[in-house]
């Protein structure tokens, strides 16, 4: 006798463990949906849902267990009644059940559902059970057929955003970091930038970007004369032919 209620206590202690896992992870997957809806992504839904559905696997499997007592044999009686506010059992239940009272026993220590929600099942059963074997051929055949063409639809948006996905990793880089920063420091502050030299013709003496006015490369005794002496006096473009008044007017007397 005392081994099986040792036996029970250790099962008991191990399931209360993993409800409360249990009741964690529902809690914080609730706080999610109600705190974080705006940035939660479908595939973080479904790994909080992926760890629910985890947890109560485990705890299905612990409860059929060779060495877990079928708790289905005991029943649960409660030793004290109260209609005043206990304080204990307001902490052991984390303040959702502040009195052991008549009213509420019932429903904590119920084993059946409701009676009401009892009767509503055994229609839904009836009903079910009703059915000929056409019927439910049918039905069953057009929800394959809205299922198949769903998973149809989930399979190609997959396929294509993995082929997405995989275009824009293996794509080339186009670009350098290091060159943009080069750039742009020459920009803004003149770096690496080398003054004119005695070989490189001013702006004023190239025509197109990149290419020299006609004639070729000048040597610098040439580009000296053309800029207008020693002293780079560049030579205006304006010709001017400077003549007498008389002889400027035609009509002169």
């Amino acid at each position: 006798m005392q081994r099986e209620e040792k036996q029970l206590e250790i099962a008991i202690e191990a399931i209360l463990l993993r409800v409360n896992e249990l009741k964690n992870s529902i809690g914080a997957m609730i706080f999610k949906l109600e705190n974080e809806s705006d940035t939660m992504n479908w595939p973080s839904f479904l790994d909080n849902y992926a760890l629910l559905s985890g947890q109560l696997v485990s705890i299905s499997k612990m409860l059929g267990h060779d060495k877990c007592p079928a708790l289905r044999n005991y029943a649960v009686l409660p030793l004290l009644l109260s209609p005043e506010r206990d304080e204990q059992l307001l902490r052991l239940t984390e303040h959702r059940v502040p009195m052991f009272s008549h009213d509420l026993v019932p429903d904590y220590l119920r084993t059946k559902p409701i009676p009401e929600v009892e009767q509503k099942m055994v229609q839904l059963e009836h009903k079910a059970t009703s059915l000929s074997y056409e019927t439910i051929q049918k039905q069953m055949t057009a929800y394959s057929k809205v299922v198949g063409q769903v998973w149809e639809l989930v399979s190609k948006a997959r396929e294509e955003w993995e082929s997405e996905s995989s275009s824009r990793a293996g794509s080339n880089i186009t670009s350098s970091l290091a060159d943009t920063h080069a750039l742009v420091a020459a920009i803004a502050m003149g770096k690496s930038l080398k003054g004119m030299g005695p070989g490189v013709m001013p702006p004023n003496m190239i025509g197109a970007p990149g290419r020299p006015v006609a004639g070729g490369a000048m040597n610098p005794s040439q580009m000296q004369q053309q800029m207008g002496g020693p002293m780079g006096k560049v030579p205006s473009g304006i010709k001017t032919n400077i003549k007498a008044a008389n002889q400027m007017h035609p009509y002169a007397r």
